[in-house]
């Protein structure tokens, strides 16, 4: 081979060298070429868990190995960005969380709502041997079923430093972490039926709600009983307020869960004037069904409650109007046409909508 003069021949260790340096070369161009694709390319969000199977389960740790188990969409613990809203839904007597769930996810579907809402069905387990017979877990709370029930914020049976209020604070308090949420703009609490006392005792006792900086509304769906704040109840066949003219033969009509008296529990040391302001003073939507006057599914009809009224649907148009004209208190009356006592019938319904998923 001839070279030009001045020239020099390529050594083995020239060419090792030159080899090296395209090596790296194309290796610092795909290091640069991955750093653009993850900078730049977007993240694809979280896919929801639409089952009502353990698949979609969770347990919310209530203080030390105490634990409850929640149904949810999305992770109580990791971080979303896109979550924006939150609805949770109580369940009946029947404490069926899983079929509560599948309603929820039958409203989030109709309202197109399943990838900015993280939707939470709780299940209050109990097992007192008789009436209730839930399945408890290790560490599972085992929540009243009886009396100062689950219903209203009643103390736990194998826990005696918890409420079944500490449980939906709990959960509260978990959706309102702007680490994991820092986009959520509104909490819906929910319930229809034993839920739906559940969800309206919790909101005139929660010691949670102006302590959070994403708003609560609270809907109420059938429920069988409300807390009346005085002694004054409907009465005849417009509903006026009088003060109730059986109390001698109903005892217990102004007692805790029906009245303000002799309250145990989560509500046990709150003043009675603080109970009456926060009543009056939160969002509150009465979810009522229009054919719910039937005495069925659970329907309450001892004394105290029938002091209320005589159907499901006369007590809460009744309590609505007693809160508002008493206690000024701003609420909403909903009355979903051609639904009875159902709660997939009430929150599937396009009136609910709206209600349960608020634009924000």
């Amino acid at each position: 081979m001839k070279l030009h003069p001045g020239s020099k021949a390529f050594g083995p260790s020239s060419l090792a060298a030159l080899r090296c340096s395209v090596i790296f070369s194309r290796a610092m161009r795909i290091l640069l070429l991955l750093i653009t694709l993850f900078i730049f390319t977007p993240v694809y969000a979280a896919e929801p868990c639409t089952k009502a199977t353990n698949d979609c389960t969770q347990w919310v740790n209530l203080g030390g190995e105490a634990r409850s188990l929640v149904y949810s969409t999305y992770p109580l613990d990791k971080k979303n960005e896109q979550i924006v809203r939150a609805l949770i839904v109580v369940h009946g007597q029947g404490r069926d969380a899983d079929n509560y769930f599948r309603t929820s996810l039958a409203a989030t579907f109709l309202a197109n709502a399943f990838n900015d809402t993280i939707v939470i069905s709780p299940r209050m387990a109990s097992n007192n041997g008789t009436g209730c017979r839930d399945t408890l877990a290790p560490n599972e709370v085992n929540w009243p079923c009886g009396g100062d029930s689950w219903r209203s914020g009643g103390v736990a049976t194998n826990n005696p430093k918890l409420t079944s209020y500490d449980f939906m604070d709990a959960i509260v308090r978990a959706l309102a972490n702007k680490t994991n949420f820092p986009n959520l703009k509104a909490i819906v609490i929910s319930g229809h039926s034993a839920g739906g006392q559940f969800v309206t005792r919790y909101e005139m006792g929660n010691q949670v709600h102006e302590s959070i900086s994403v708003p609560i509304t609270y809907v109420v769906s059938n429920p069988s009983s409300y807390s009346y704040l005085d002694a004054e109840r409907p009465s005849g066949a417009n509903s006026e307020l009088r003060p109730f003219g059986d109390a001698r033969n109903c005892t217990t009509f102004d007692t805790w869960p029906y009245g303000l008296k002799s309250r145990t529990g989560y509500t046990a040391k709150i003043p009675d004037d603080q109970l009456k302001k926060q009543l009056a003073s939160r969002p509150v939507t009465y979810l009522l069904g229009e054919l719910d006057i039937l005495p069925l599914a659970g329907f309450d009809s001892s004394c105290p409650a029938m002091a209320q009224g005589p159907t499901r649907l006369a007590r809460g148009q009744a309590f609505a109007a007693y809160v508002k004209a008493k206690y000024n208190a701003q609420h909403q009356v909903v009355v979903v046409p051609l639904c009875g006592h159902n709660a997939r019938c009430m929150f599937t319904a396009e009136v609910a909508l709206p209600i349960l998923f608020p634009k924000v």
